[in-house]
């Protein structure tokens, strides 16, 4: 099974998430990406090595009290939320108070978090009145899986806002496609002035949409007045994405640009949609027409982004770094900006996306007798 080749991989390669260069003592949402891929290889097999490896990685952040280290709860940064799944997991399996509080801590942050004038989080409060796809994954399913342990039923209303009013503003009325993200206000260089729309469709934005929808979907209650109108906007937009899936399975940087100079398959963003389609059929969200797509992609994740060691290590590349828009550095959402962001290999994003993609189809694979 591939979730576990590169669930094994990662824990050997790294066992430690935090102590890469790039992360090292950060809360950083990354993890939870990782962690929550190992959930589900953790759930397939039985192995308890898969939960010790979340256990290890999460024990060091979180006190005794449920403060998490190098956590700022008045930055308002989504991304800081992500890893609040796993702590509900660590909870719930350990009972370990600590994890609630830490859990508890960042539900709070979502009680005073800025929202624009029409109730979404704002992606951070560096980034004022602004709403970025990313977010929704970061927040949302968290969000959902809290309200549902824990929560009033209700709060599904905020919920499912987030999803309805970013489509509402992000969608493009022609491709059906998202765009990265919007400003309410109109003022950021990034945005279209009149629309305050970003310039393009980003690959791994609309992935991150994607798998937020579906996980959310997955917590609220089927009778709740827009579960069906969240499942009809996970359908709407993966039929967006299909009608621009490349030959190959897979999907490109920039989704609609695939003919032109510069533009890549990446690996995180085709990852994030197989595994929104495969959990969407599994959880009967999608119909079984969606499985000749998602066996598409799977095969063309693994022919164009995977390679194996000698020593049997499993390798992801052409996995987009980071992308953003604004900020210290002027991202200006240009096609030619998001082609010329750094593309590395064993990216952490793009290994949990992988191991959640792998795993979902696997255990769709199992439940309706499809050979992969």
């Amino acid at each position: 099974m591939w979730s576990q080749k590169m669930a094994d991989s990662v824990i050997k390669r790294t066992p430690v998430l935090s102590e890469t260069p790039i992360h090292r003592d950060k809360w950083s949402y990354d993890y939870g990406v990782v962690l929550k891929g190992m959930e589900l290889v953790w759930q397939s097999t039985g192995d308890k090595k898969y939960f010790d490896y979340i256990y290890s990685n999460m024990d060091p952040f979180i006190a005794e009290d449920g403060t998490i280290s190098g956590y700022t709860f008045d930055a308002f940064n989504i991304d800081y939320v992500n890893n609040g799944k796993v702590l509900l997991t660590l909870y719930k399996e350990t009972l370990e108070e600590r994890f609630k509080k830490a859990a508890d801590i960042l539900r709070d942050q979502l009680r005073y978090h800025p929202q624009t004038r029409e109730n979404v989080f704002w992606h951070k409060k560096v980034y004022p009145h602004q709403v970025w796809l990313d977010g929704l994954y970061m927040g949302a399913p968290f969000y959902a899986e809290y309200v549902k342990e824990f929560g009033l039923e209700g709060e599904f209303d905020h919920i499912a806002n987030q999803y309805i009013t970013c489509v509402k503003n992000a969608k493009d009325p022609v491709t059906g496609l998202l765009y990265h993200a919007y400003d309410e206000m109109r003022i950021q260089p990034w945005c279209d002035p009149e629309t305050g729309l970003s310039k393009n469709f980003w690959g791994r934005s609309v992935g991150w949409f994607v798998m937020g929808l579906v996980d959310t979907l997955s917590f609220m209650p089927t009778h709740h007045v827009d579960f069906n109108i969240l499942k009809d906007l996970l359908e709407s937009t993966l039929q967006a994405l299909k009608n621009v899936q490349d030959d190959t399975g897979c999907w490109y940087q920039v989704l609609d640009k695939g003919h032109l100079k510069g533009n890549y398959l990446e690996a995180s963003g085709s990852s994030m949609n197989l595994y929104a389609i495969a959990k969407g059929i599994r959880l009967n969200l999608l119909d079984d027409t969606w499985i000749k797509t998602a066996l598409q992609a799977y095969k063309g994740i693994i022919a164009e982004f995977i390679l194996t060691t000698d020593t049997g290590l499993v390798n992801l590349n052409k996995t987009c770094q980071v992308a953003g828009l604004g900020g210290p550095d002027g991202r200006d959402g240009t096609y030619t900006y998001y082609i010329s962001e750094p593309i590395i290999v064993n990216d952490q994003k793009g290994i949990g996306a992988f191991i959640l993609a792998m795993a979902e189809m696997e255990q769709l694979a199992s439940e309706r007798n499809i050979t992969l």
